[in-house]
């Protein structure tokens, strides 16, 4: 069984538990909208029972992916969602595919892995509905969770100003607000009106802190912070997990850990406005 990348190999293996084999065909820390597939890749796809995709544009490369590796069944886990629409000028009106960074758009993902397991080895359905339920349970604690650590931000505050637009589900599920350089990372090229734009917000709003992703270069976020008077307030983990040792090797620790960030970030005393330039 294959999975795109890592966040919905975890996923996979909730459900599956020890019944199934799941693999990502990405590796951790990978950039997954614009990923060139391997050879080795290719040769994976070729015998696994099933491949599954996150769609809504996430796998720009899936096409061709699916099309090479010959006749493997996929499933596409955001299938029946009601997508959010990017709101910018260069991808406006495509579909936002991070869907599983809200907690309970992740629920969806979830009855969409038992449906396709179940499909695919009706005698493990009963285990696959079980663990499912378990895994719902958990991911409702966790909206109770970010809910209650959210409050901690005041109103006032809860911009989220991260690289990529990552956040659009989080941010209308939870109460924030967003801004960021790019709305994917597959068109991350920052141009200096979008910089400079993003500065006079960061300072016009007096955001204490801003944010990047563990696949990108933060290199002009953190500028973005300094001429704005802003703090650097971490590395967000989105696209891919992190390894066992690192602070998001499941999809659970992810949101805590990403949560975490903002809680610290945002509820912080708010720095002296920067001089503008």
């Amino acid at each position: 069984m294959l999975t795109s990348f890592t966040v919905l190999a975890d996923l996979a293996r909730q459900v599956a538990g020890d019944r199934l084999e799941i693999r990502s065909i990405t590796r951790q820390g990978a950039e997954i909208h614009g990923y060139e597939p391997t050879p080795s890749d290719l040769q994976r796809a070729q015998g696994a029972d099933l491949i599954l995709l996150n769609g809504l544009g996430l796998e720009r490369w899936a096409q061709r992916y699916l099309a090479a590796a010959g006749p493997v069944p996929s499933v596409v886990l955001s299938q029946g969602m009601q997508p959010l629409l990017i709101e910018d000028d260069r991808a406006a009106g495509k579909p936002n595919p991070h869907a599983w960074m809200s907690p309970k758009r992740a629920q969806g993902y979830v009855d969409q892995l038992v449906l396709a397991f179940s499909r695919l080895d009706p005698a493990g359905a009963p285990l696959y509905r079980r663990n499912g339920q378990a895994y719902q349970r958990q991911l409702q604690a966790l909206d109770r969770e970010l809910r209650s650590a959210l409050a901690q931000v005041p109103p006032s505050r809860r911009l989220l100003v991260t690289c990529e637009g990552a956040f659009s589900y989080l941010a209308r599920d939870y109460g924030l607000q967003e801004a960021y350089l790019w709305p994917v990372n597959a068109d991350s090229q920052v141009t200096p009106r979008r910089m400079a734009a993003l500065i006079q917000e960061v300072r016009s709003r007096r955001v204490p802190a801003v944010f990047c992703e563990s696949t990108v270069s933060d290199k002009a976020q953190r500028e973005v912070a300094r001429a704005a008077g802003a703090r650097f307030g971490g590395t967000f983990y989105v696209d891919s997990l992190s390894a066992s040792s690192g602070p998001a090797p499941t999809v659970l620790k992810l949101q805590r850990h990403n949560i975490g960030l903002i809680v610290a970030g945002l509820a912080a005393p708010v720095p002296a406005p920067a001089p503008a330039r």
